[in-house]
């Protein structure tokens, strides 16, 4: 099965640490969404994790991993589904290979506000995916502005 990771998971270390074994890594991309930091962080509520919301002018760039059901269960726990992220499937694009259904992870309603941001460490984790991603869009994310 395939799961699109758009935040901290697109840090492939950061996915062997957690115990979620893949088989492919590749580029993807869904359009019609954009990336916000408005998933408020357990730990501080000033600090904003990434989430998704819909916008049609937009596309949200990331990392889809092959992983098997025991991958996506340790997932669930990670994001805290159901009560800080839900899952649905979504349309993943792949450059030159068409689209496949991935499982991503929005935030609940009750968990998002607006005027977060994310730390500098938990930035860094989404530019280690920049190995994959477009160079426009890894300098987007540079310049996001963090909470230090």
């Amino acid at each position: 099965m395939w799961y699109f990771a758009y935040g901290s998971n697109m840090d492939k270390e950061r996915m062997e640490e957690r115990g979620v074994n893949f088989s492919e890594r590749k580029h993807g991309f869904i359009k019609g969404w954009k990336l916000v930091f408005n998933k408020v962080a357990s730990e501080n509520p000033i600090k904003g994790y990434a989430n998704i919301e819909k916008d049609d002018n937009d596309i949200v760039e990331g990392v889809l991993y092959q992983i098997e059901k025991d991958g996506l269960e340790i997932l669930d726990k990670k994001e805290g589904v159901p009560n800080h992220y839900i899952k649905e499937k979504l349309e993943v694009w792949l450059e030159n290979e068409g689209k496949v259904l991935a499982y991503v992870y929005i935030a609940n309603k009750d968990k998002v506000k607006d005027g977060l941001k994310p730390s500098q460490e938990y930035l860094n984790h989404l530019l280690k995916g920049c190995d994959l991603l477009s160079e426009k869009y890894c300098d987007k994310i540079k310049n996001i502005k963090t909470i230090e």
